[in-house]
């Protein structure tokens, strides 16, 4: 199955929550889950008087909620998931860090982008470089001590000569450092439970996979 291609704005309609894929519409009266915060449908409006979803729901709902949030594909994100798993320490916990780890999430993280799927865009078109060489794999995965930075030449581009006003204004998590001069970031440690501030309840995928 290829990757979804339609309204992204449904998919926030059907997991109940702003995901904010659309990054700034998200924070705007034009969010169409601002309008319309029910299920995406002819019988949307009617499943908010739904009884209570089984098990099994939650945890598909979980699972399909944080694949959507990093914009990666099912068997993907079953390949986390084991990785995951065989690593030491609590599975959820290690699955949110490798996503988080993700070269798109990172430059979207740093502010470089306004959402992840055009971070992803970006990475792809090879305006970004890890320790001064290109990388173009969104899924690309950092570690401690790299150096995420917008390419030399793509500096001069319209998009990136106006985003440092707009840098100023994000948070980056405590696990990153922004030179906003620069237009690069430094990965200081790998990111921990704490410093995913997302509305996830991994155990919930945890549970899902150990069915």
């Amino acid at each position: 199955m290829g990757r979804y291609r339609g309204s992204v704005c449904r998919l926030c309609r059907r997991e109940g929550m702003k995901l904010y894929l659309k990054g700034e519409r998200c924070y705007t009266p034009k969010c169409a889950f601002e309008r319309r915060p029910y299920p995406p449908g002819i019988h949307g409006q009617a499943t908010r008087f739904r009884r209570k979803q089984s098990d099994y729901a939650l945890q598909l709902r979980e699972k399909q909620k944080v694949k959507r949030i990093y914009g990666v594909m099912e068997q993907q994100f079953r390949n986390y998931f084991k990785e995951a798993s065989r690593r030491k320490g609590l599975t959820g916990t290690m699955l949110l860090s490798i996503l988080e780890s993700r070269l798109d999430n990172v430059v979207y993280r740093l502010g470089f982008a306004d959402s992840r799927a055009q971070a992803r865009q970006l990475v792809r078109h090879g305006h970004i470089e890890v320790n001064g060489r290109k990388v173009d794999i969104p899924s690309y995965r950092v570690k401690p001590g790299d150096i995420v930075r917008v390419r030399e030449k793509s500096r001069k581009s319209a998009f990136f000569r106006d985003r440092a006003e707009i840098m100023a204004e994000r948070q980056v998590p405590d696990w990153l450092e922004v030179d906003i001069d620069n237009l690069a970031g430094r990965v200081l440690a790998r990111p921990q439970r704490h410093h995913i501030d997302l509305p996830i309840n991994e155990q919930l995928i945890v549970e899902y996979y150990s069915r």
